[in-house]
């Protein structure tokens, strides 16, 4: 795909990793459309720019921050608990820009508890932000993708699918590995019915990646800042994504340091430790079991609920 002010819209971009894919797609050279349901007056912002992991810091202060150096940004606020901002956010965008060439879903709530320790409110609400926000972004958008011949790419914030990552966080890891069966699943969509130009993948971080919940951390224990690498690699592993041909990244389940590792023959990733000089410790497993069947492409006889109900798809 060529960046050539190609429309990007990013959802939970006011901060962390969400607000530095916003700016480095910008400083290459794509109209970025920054979402998050935080607002403010960022004229009014001392000191400027905010701290990048403070509530100081939010869709507006990024736009601005983009436009400061020359990018194209607009702020448009979501509530992705909410179909009808949803639907609002990618009308509003397809308005003023006409169309979406990426979709890049950041936006996520996170409760680390055992099952015990998870209300049912709590529960419910990462249900609603992370797997149901996804999926109604993702609706919401298929049909202007359809307006441009199937051309586009989406990238979700969810991780490879193993056991282990269910431990002592199962109400979390429920949504989130449901964000990851929905790359694979609109993935084989997409192979099945020859969309060739359009492509979704999952990234997860390899490392801890410095944020508001690690800056709780840090200041406790500074010496936990040497675990700690910069959203720089996050977004640049977003990019090269961007970059790869469709084939090889539809359906992928990957981390930031492993695929820029693969795909971008990168070996030195000493300038992303947010502690000069550290080796910031591996919280993923080096390999992931294998999802596929040797009965893989066999789907028995297919039958579509749509087509019994008489309903057209998109």
């Amino acid at each position: 795909m060529s960046p050539e002010k190609q429309v990007a819209l990013v959802v939970g971009a006011s901060r962390g990793i969400g607000r530095q894919i916003a700016i480095d797609l910008a400083k290459n050279n794509y109209t970025v459309v920054v979402s998050a349901k935080t607002t403010s007056n960022p004229h009014t912002c001392v000191p400027f720019p905010p701290d990048p992991n403070s509530p100081a810091s939010t869709i507006n202060t990024v736009a601005l921050e983009i436009t400061n150096f020359g990018g194209s940004a607009t702020p448009i606020a979501v509530d992705t608990r909410s179909p009808t901002s949803i639907q609002n956010l990618i009308t509003t965008t397809i308005t003023l820009h006409s169309r979406i060439d990426v979709l890049i879903y950041n936006s996520g709530a996170i409760w680390w508890a055992s099952v015990a320790g998870t209300p049912r409110s709590r529960f419910q609400l990462m249900q609603k932000i992370n797997p149901e926000g996804l999926y109604a972004t993702i609706q919401a958008c298929l049909r202007h993708f359809a307006a441009q011949a199937w051309k586009g790419r989406i990238i979700v914030v969810s991780p490879p699918i193993y056991s282990r990552f269910f431990r002592g966080k199962t109400a979390y890891a429920m949504g989130k590995v449901g964000m990851s069966v929905l790359t694979k699943g609109l993935a084989m969509d997409f192979q099945r019915e020859g969309k060739s130009d359009m492509a979704i993948t999952s990234i997860w971080p390899a490392t801890a990646i410095e944020s508001a919940a690690t800056a709780q951390v840090t200041k406790r224990n500074p010496e936990e800042g040497r675990d700690l690498r910069k959203p720089t690699i996050f977004s640049d592993a977003v990019l090269a994504m961007l970059k790869a041909p469709t084939e090889v990244v539809n359906g992928l389940l990957d981390l930031d340091e492993d695929f820029l590792r693969r795909e971008e023959g990168m070996t030195d990733f000493g300038r992303y430790s947010v502690v000069e000089g550290a080796s910031p410790r591996r919280i993923m497993p080096r390999s992931f079991p294998r999802l596929e069947v040797e009965e893989q492409d066999d789907e028995g006889k297919r039958v579509e609920s749509n087509a019994l109900r008489g309903k057209a798809k998109l």
